[in-house]
């Protein structure tokens, strides 16, 4: 057994006591399709956070971070979705609390990925990492506090909006795209410019149900399993589908690297 599978196992035995309540909590109906999701995407999480651990050992030294990082976004995440899947089970009310929780942890996180490839194949720059960090903290933090009430729900979703705007265009038009198309490997810019599609169209699911539940005049328990389901896959994207990206870049970097080597 590996280090990092020791590791996980120690991290992992956090999630019983997270669900531990849940045996006692109401029984998941076969007609609760949020709930189902919620059951599906939890076990996903922990599966990906399992496979990303093991996988470091596959991967050359400058890749370590990044596949670790993924695996840490898919733990934390799985982490939160312990507890709202029990949230929705017992009350059919919306997790905002835990569901924001967990992205403003895993949502940076994901972010940083960019500057860690960079930083792979030699370039980078500080301040890559805190435009993109300061980005999406205002565009999270907006949007918490219009889901929550504490501000309006359009000046929220604007605010929110023009951070996620200004994320696409340093991935794309800003340093971090000029950095990553000038002479990086076949591998990484693939990879980079599919966790840029991820950040457009993955990332644009959050604002449609936003825009769903808050701002087309229906009452928030209407909305709410709309939101759920529309939310916990995007989800499975937005984490999983991004870290399986780091993943296909470290091993084929490290792959050609050590036929390099042998050449």
């Amino acid at each position: 057994m590996t280090r990092f599978l020791q590791l996980f196992l120690l991290l992992a035995g956090t999630l019983p006591a997270a669900s531990a309540r849940a045996e006692s909590a109401q029984v998941l109906k076969q007609n609760d399709f949020v709930g189902i999701s919620f059951w599906i995407i939890s076990i996903a999480l922990v599966a990906a956070t399992a496979f990303f651990f093991l996988e470091t050992q596959r991967v050359s030294g400058k890749w370590k971070t990044s596949l670790t990082v993924s695996g840490l976004v898919t733990f934390v995440a799985a982490t939160h979705y312990f507890y709202m899947r029990q949230v929705w089970i017992e009350t059919h009310d919306t997790p905002t609390v835990y569901r924001y929780i967990d992205w403003l942890i895993t949502v940076p996180l994901l972010i940083t990925e960019f500057y860690l490839i960079l930083r792979a194949i030699g370039k980078a720059s500080a301040g890559i990492f805190w435009r993109l960090i300061l980005a999406t903290t205002v565009m999270l933090v907006f949007g918490y506090m219009g889901e929550a009430g504490y501000f309006g729900v359009w000046p929220s979703f604007i605010l929110s909006m023009l951070a996620w705007i200004y994320v696409i265009y340093e991935i794309y038009a800003g340093e971090t795209g000029k950095l990553v198309t000038s002479g990086a490997p076949a591998a990484v810019q693939g990879a980079f410019k599919a966790m840029r599609a991820i950040v457009v169209f993955g990332w644009a699911v959050y604002p449609v149900g936003y825009f769903l539940g808050y701002l087309t005049g229906r009452t928030p328990a209407d909305s709410m399993a709309t939101l759920n389901i529309v939310y916990n896959f995007a989800d499975v994207i937005n984490k999983i589908g991004f870290g399986v990206l780091i993943w296909n870049a470290a091993v084929s970097s490290t792959e050609a690297d050590q036929a390099e080597q042998k050449a």
